[in-house]
């Protein structure tokens, strides 16, 4: 459930507010950035882009983790953002948000979608486009079918982390493509419970080129992402696990599929063509949402936004800019 991420620049807390003019109500612009108040503390947010005061409707994207950031938006959603705004968060816990106090009580799913909640209450954001990229995909599907699809116009799930069970048995067949040596690292490494050895380092490695990012990162997006904050790991092991592997966390039971069919919305999968969320398996998602579509980006890995962010882009401003006028 691996994603790229994004860094702020100096954050302040700001306050949206609702300005009356000769008895009409206008919304101002969106703020660039700051803080939102959420159930364990603030999580920080961000608009990107040159397209705030368009009539677009805004973009809100929701990262994977759990225990990532948004160090990578500016950059690799440069297209979308130069048509609408987009605005980006890290969760609670994550980047340059406040850390969580008690996983216990806060690390749950259903916390994290009360996020989105909250940032759409604070800035306005009466109609938006949502997108989700891996663990983020959780969060979103959950906000749909338990909180709230009205003035959602899309929702767009990257990489889809849907169900725990399927995302292991989907990592187990891609391990199986790996080198012999590699794949008898993992093996030791599961059954030790040792993630530390060199070996498990090399096979990792193998597996993340592989299947995850597989055109490496530029050297503008390590500086803009080597600025921000950390993910917080201890997150990660506590919901998920010590590696990709293994679950062992609170998700270890996770499984949304039987709710898909309750996405009553526009809904766009994207992946890549070497996805961790392997082409069959979002295949199979996909024909449980009504009229939703799949994109397969070439040779690209998980974290297809930075293997191929051109094509990326261009895929998601198609989807977003008909939904917009209307060629549902």
């Amino acid at each position: 459930m691996l994603n790229a991420t994004r860094t702020f620049g100096l954050l302040r807390l700001v306050a949206v507010s609702v300005v009356v003019l000769s008895g009409c109500t206008v919304q101002p612009p969106l703020p660039d950035d700051g803080y939102v108040n959420v159930v364990g503390g603030r999580v920080a947010f961000r608009v990107i882009g040159n397209a705030r005061k368009t009539q677009a409707t805004p973009l809100l994207v929701i990262h994977g983790g759990p225990g990532g950031n948004t160090c990578a938006s500016a950059l690799t959603l440069a297209d979308i953002a130069a048509r609408r705004p987009v605005i980006v968060y890290d969760q609670l816990g994550s980047g340059y948000s406040e850390r969580i106090n008690d996983l216990d009580t806060l690390a749950r799913l259903p916390r994290f979608a009360s996020e989105v909640t909250a940032i759409r209450n604070e800035l306005g954001l009466d109609e938006i486009h949502l997108l989700g990229g891996s663990w983020g995909t959780a969060v979103a599907i959950e906000y749909l079918v338990t909180t709230e699809q009205t003035g959602v116009k899309s929702v767009t799930l990257v990489g889809p982390f849907v169900s725990a069970k399927q995302w292991l048995r989907d990592t187990d067949t891609l391990v199986a493509r790996l080198s012999a040596t590699s794949q008898q690292a993992i093996r030791e490494a599961i059954a030790n419970n040792d993630y530390s050895t060199p070996q498990f380092a090399a096979a990792n490695d193998e597996f993340m080129r592989t299947f995850v990012t597989r055109n490496g990162v530029s050297q503008a997006l390590r500086s803009e992402c080597a600025r921000t904050p950390p993910g917080d790991s201890g997150l990660y092991e506590y919901m998920w696990g010590p590696s990709e592997f293994i679950a062992n966390g609170t998700l270890k039971n996770l499984d949304l599929r039987d709710r898909l069919h309750e996405l009553n919305l526009p809904v766009l999968f994207i992946i890549g063509e070497h996805d961790e969320a392997r082409p069959d398996t979002v295949r199979e998602y996909q024909r449980q949402i009504a009229g939703s579509q799949l994109a397969i980006l070439p040779d690209a890995g998980h974290s297809s936004l930075t293997d191929r962010p051109e094509l990326f882009n261009r895929t998601l401003n198609d989807f977003l800019s008909k939904i917009d006028a209307g060629d549902k």
